[in-house]
């Protein structure tokens, strides 16, 4: 996958033993990047990320900035957010999200990464 090189692949591997036997949502919130919503009643607070596991995320930083800038997909997403006002770490955030969601996707199918064709 254009970004996430294999010093990252085996980071995610070493940190998260799980990966590839987990739903999408499972393998975000056990990376600690899934987002959760304070409220209570009508109040409604920011989101924000927490819990799991931060090596994790350390690990997934660099490469999501590499892929938001030279993975065609990922860039669309982080452009998307951008231009609906998201601030920039929150943006790399999702990246690094979808980083680890797609890598529990493509070892759960057994296949490689390929990029959308338009």
């Amino acid at each position: 996958m254009p970004g996430l090189g294999t010093i990252t692949a085996h980071a995610l591997l070493a940190d998260m033993p799980e990966l590839g036997m987990m739903e999408e949502g499972q393998a975000a919130s056990l990376a600690g990047l899934a987002p959760i919503t304070r409220q209570s009643g009508t109040w409604r607070g920011r989101s924000f990320i927490q819990g799991g596991r931060a090596t994790v995320r350390q690990a997934l930083y660099m490469p999501a900035i590499v892929a938001m800038r030279f993975n065609p997909d990922l860039k669309r997403v982080y452009d998307r957010l951008i231009v609906k006002g998201k601030h920039a770490k929150i943006a790399i955030t999702a990246i690094m999200r979808k980083l680890v969601v797609l890598a529990n996707a493509l070892l759960h199918k057994d296949r490689l990464w390929t990029p959308k064709t338009a």
